[in-house]
């Protein structure tokens, strides 16, 4: 009767241990994408000095497969770190200056009559890669900026009645200088809707300039980028995409985000409020911010970090408090501030 006992609690020592381990397998394993973002930023870190927040947002939209908006004054390394995070993946880069005379075929592309076939062919403008830099995209008017309405939402250009479906991965990363500055354009709402994120660059501190300057004295390179190594593939990077949509966030954290979200529209400071597509974009972004931190989880911090990005470029401040120098991430912190974080 002992032994039969025994041979009992052998047995269920033996299924817990096995559903023990069956639940940390059905975890998700986040240590290859952690480390794989890990080299990306180091690989960046080798020539952009700073700007931390900057290049975790940037990497946190290409896990979200989002696209991004930079803006900042000139000089402040927008363009060359993306730059550098489009040549750490093994992917197509392009780039596109935007200028007030650029046309939607200069992006597009544009059917071009071919004497040999006697037809009219295709001819595939840049913004057909995996990477997109636009440098300045409101220095043309928006005419030109509509030509990126499709694609950025859809993935797809039609042309003469055929739609050309892009490749995966495809990123478009936007700078632009403050619309206060001369010879720019207001990007719509419609257009500024289709950014994962908007991400505002400062300038570096006193510690910062100088280990600038002195990482330029000492450079003998021509070219800052030449040390700079690809560290993930293309469909590494698609699979880490994938991952990130798998991980977890518990129900009181999806009504926490929908709080956010109400409460922009119906803040008496603000004219416009947020759409249902920065709700998806919050969810998204939350992800991969904890995909950052090697975490297979949401926590409340995620969403609060992932919101300024986010939110700052889908709302409008009342005309009234923006005369009085309120700004739309002082409203979001007031937003946050204001409702209770889930436990």
């Amino acid at each position: 009767m002992e032994n039969f006992e025994n041979q009992n609690l052998e047995n269920q020592s033996s299924i817990n241990l096995n559903k023990s381990e069956d639940q940390f397998q059905s975890r998700i394993d986040m240590i290859e994408l952690r480390a794989s973002l890990d080299k990306v930023k180091a690989e960046i870190a080798k020539v952009i000095v700073g700007q931390e927040s900057m290049v975790e947002h940037l990497i946190a939209a290409l896990l979200s497969n989002g696209h991004v908006l930079i803006e900042g004054v000139p000089g402040v390394a927008k363009t060359i770190t993306a730059k550098l995070l489009a040549k750490t993946i093994d992917a197509g880069f392009s780039r596109i200056q935007f200028t007030p005379d650029l046309m939607p075929s200069d992006i597009l592309g544009t059917s071009v009559f071919s004497v040999k076939n006697s037809e009219f062919e295709f001819k595939k403008g840049p913004i057909f890669s995996s990477f997109i830099l636009i440098d300045e995209i409101n220095r043309s008017p928006a005419k030109t900026q509509a030509a990126l309405f499709e694609v950025m939402e859809e993935r797809q250009i039609t042309m003469d009645g055929i739609r050309y479906i892009m490749d995966e991965p495809f990123l478009v990363v936007a700078t632009q200088n403050p619309i206060e500055h001369e010879g720019t354009y207001r990007l719509p709402e419609a257009q500024l809707d289709r950014f994962l994120f908007k991400i505002n660059v400062g300038y570096p501190n006193l510690e910062q300039e100088i280990a600038i300057i002195r990482n330029q004295h000492e450079s003998k390179k021509e070219d800052k980028t030449e040390g700079v190594n690809r560290v993930i593939t293309a469909e590494q990077l698609k699979n880490y995409q994938h991952l990130v949509k798998e991980i977890i966030v518990e129900a009181q954290l999806m009504e926490y985000i929908a709080k956010i979200i109400v409460n922009t529209r119906e803040n008496q400071f603000l004219y416009l409020g947020a759409s249902p597509r920065a709700s998806l974009a919050l969810l998204t972004a939350s992800k991969s911010f904890a995909a950052l931190r090697g975490r297979d989880f949401v926590t409340p911090e995620d969403i609060k970090e992932a919101s300024y990005a986010v939110l700052r470029h889908r709302v409008i401040v009342s005309p009234e408090r923006e005369m009085e120098g309120l700004t739309a991430d002082e409203i979001i912190r007031q937003i946050l501030e204001g409702i209770e974080i889930p436990r």
